[in-house]
């Protein structure tokens, strides 16, 4: 049942959310470039890899040996304004319609993260990753690697429907309010096992 909610919610929001879509999507083609949706390798249940899929929010500027630019000399105002109002998450319900991820559940991180997991942390990955989750209404980018895989554990252990229900609802309000959508993690740095 949860499964089948998911898939009709999915869809009826991608068509609700349409003009805020496409609307978005000309804005990122015009300030950023091509391509519009970016996608990225991460681990999902099982720690089985899939694209997550989100709108670009950073530049594809290179050096002149032809990397690419460290990502705060990419970042640019619209970016920020997408991260601040999770409209970069808008492809994500294409993932909930394949089935990579549902609307709650932990956040899905880097696929190297998995080496420095301890056996505890790795749980994480006994749900599908989600959307939204219980570190993201309590935190999201202002707490450590460490109290963000706590909340994903306690997540695991304990998630419902109420819950669920409750996480979306935080998650409406926080977005609204764009607590703590600013910048990267608390340490601004990759998880390594020791932050």
């Amino acid at each position: 049942m949860k499964r089948i909610f998911e898939i009709i919610a999915s869809i009826a929001l991608l068509l609700i959310l349409s003009p805020v879509i496409l609307i978005t999507g000309l804005l990122v083609r015009i300030f950023l470039g091509s391509p519009i949706i970016f996608f990225q390798i991460r681990p999902g249940k099982d720690c089985k890899p899939f694209k997550l899929l989100k709108f670009r929010t950073m530049t594809n500027e290179h050096n002149e040996e032809g990397n690419l630019l460290p990502n705060e000399m990419r970042k640019t105002k619209f970016g920020k304004l997408l991260r601040s109002t999770s409209l970069d998450e808008l492809p994500e319900l294409i993932n909930i319609i394949k089935g990579d991820m549902s609307f709650v559940g932990p956040r899905p991180l880097r696929m190297e993260y998995i080496q420095h997991y301890t056996g505890n942390q790795i749980r994480r990955h006994e749900v599908k990753p989600g959307i939204t989750g219980w570190a993201q209404v309590n935190g999201r980018n202002a707490i450590s690697f460490t109290e963000r895989f706590k909340m994903d554990i306690w997540y695991v252990d304990n998630k419902s429907f109420l819950l669920n229900m409750k996480i979306l609802f935080l998650t409406v309000i926080k977005v609204l309010k764009r607590e703590n959508t600013e910048g990267e993690l608390l340490n601004n740095k990759p998880f390594d096992g020791t932050n």
